[in-house]
C-alpha cells in the first residue's frame, strides 16, 4: 500500500491514543491545521474516510481501525529495525549516570526510564543521589553522565539539550486574598511565607527571575521535601509556593489551590538534559533525549516544545 507512509500511521496513532485532533496535533508535533491537511491527503490518496468528524473520543472507520491494526504492527517492527541498525552503527552501548535538579521531576523522568531502558538494554542506567548541589561540577569530572537541568551554567565543556519549557506557577490558598489578582507582582510575596524545596536560591527561579530582580525579600521562607507537603502547607494557609504548571495541574483539577502566573507575561523556565560536550552527539545519548522528549509531551500538562533559533 504505497499510498500509506510512517508518519500516516504514527498520526493515526496519536489520534486514538488522544482522542481528539487538538491533542494529537500537539503529539505529533504538528498545527491542528497541518495534521487535519495530512488525514485529509491521506483519505483522498485512499479515496476513503478514515474516521468521523465530529465525534470525541473519536471513532473510526473500517478503513481507518484497519491502517490501526498496520500501525501497531509496522511502528514497533521499524522502531526494532532502526535500534537495530544503530547498534551495528555504534555507538549503543554506554553509561548514563544522572542526577536530577528538578524535584518536581521525578513524575515523568522515572517512565521515560522504564521506557529508555526497554529500546536501549546494554547501556548501564542509574540515578545518584549524593550531587543534587553540585551536579555539573560532578559532570565535568565523569562522576556523573547527565544532569537534569532548568539552571545551565554557560560552558564550552557541556551541552544543553532543551526537553521542554513550563510555566511557574504560584500556588495559593482557595481563600486567599491574592485569588482576586489575575497575576502576581514581586510586591504580593513581602508579606507572605514561601514554601520551596530545600534548594539554594541561585537555583530558583522564583527567586533569581522574579525577587531578586525587584529588589524583594518573603516575608519568610520555609521548605518542604515533597510536593504533596507543600501543597497541604498551601491550602491550609501556611504560605505560597512556586511549583512547575505540570506539577500542579492535578491539584488544580481537584480544586485544592489556585494559581497564579508571576507577573503579566509569566514566568517560563526552560528544562534541559545537560551532557558533557564530547558525548552530544553519541547514539545512546541522543535516545535518551528523543525518550525523554516524547514520554514527557506524553504526560505532561501545559509544557511547551523548544523552538531553537
Amino acid at each position: 500500500m504505497s499510498h500509506v507512509e510512517l508518519r500516516h500511521l504514527r498520526t493515526l496513532v496519536a489520534l486514538r491514543d488522544t482522542g481528539s485532533l487538538v491533542e494529537a496535533a500537539e503529539r505529533v508535533f504538528l498545527t491542528q491545521s497541518a495534521l487535519s491537511h495530512q488525514l485529509k491527503d491521506l483519505e483522498n490518496r485512499l479515496d476513503c474516510p478514515l474516521f468521523i468528524r465530529k465525534t470525541r473520543p473519536v471513532r473510526f472507520t473500517a478503513a481507518g481501525a484497519r491502517l490501526l491494526q498496520l500501525a501497531d504492527e509496522a511502528l514497533p517492527a521499524t522502531y526494532a529495525a532502526e535500534q537495530d541498525i544503530q547498534a551495528l552503527a555504534g555507538g549503543e552501548t554506554g553509561r548514563l549516570f544522572m542526577a536530577i535538579e528538578c524535584h518536581s521531576c521525578f513524575e515523568w523522568l522515572l517512565p521515560a526510564l522504564n521506557a529508555y531502558r526497554e529500546g536501549w538494554p546494554d547501556v548501564e542506567l542509574d540515578i545518584a543521589s549524593g550531587f543534587h548541589f553540585a551536579a555539573l561540577p560532578a559532570l565535568a569530572r565523569g562522576d556523573l553522565d547527565l544532569v537534569i537541568t532548568a539552571d545551565p551554567v554557560p560552558d564550552d565543556n557541556y551541552h544543553y539539550e532543551p526537553l521542554f519549557s513550563y510555566e511557574a506557577l504560584v500556588a495559593i490558598a482557595n481563600d486567599h486574598p491574592l485569588v482576586a489578582k489575575e497575576w502576581l507582582d514581586p510586591e504580593d510575596f513581602r508579606a507572605e511565607t514561601l514554601i520551596t524545596y530545600p534548594v539554594d536560591r541561585d537555583r530558583q527561579n522564583v527567586f533569581t527571575d522574579f525577587l531578586v530582580p525587584a529588589g524583594v525579600e518573603p516575608a519568610s521562607v520555609r521548605t518542604a521535601e515533597l510536593t504533596t507537603m507543600m501543597i497541604q502547607l498551601v491550602a491550609s494557609a501556611r504560605g505560597v509556593c512556586c511549583l512547575p504548571n505540570w506539577a500542579l495541574h492535578e491539584y488544580m483539577e481537584k480544586s485544592y489551590v489556585q494559581t497564579r502566573s508571576l507577573g503579566e507575561e509569566g514566568l517560563w523556565p526552560t528544562l534541559y538534559a545537560a551532557v558533557r560536550a564530547d558525548q552530544a552527539q553519541s547514539s545512546f545519548v541522543q535516545g535518551f533525549f528523543e525518550t525523554a522528549r516524547e514520554i514527557s509531551f506524553g504526560h505532561l500538562h501545559g509544557i511547551v516544545r523548544v523552538v531553537e533559533d
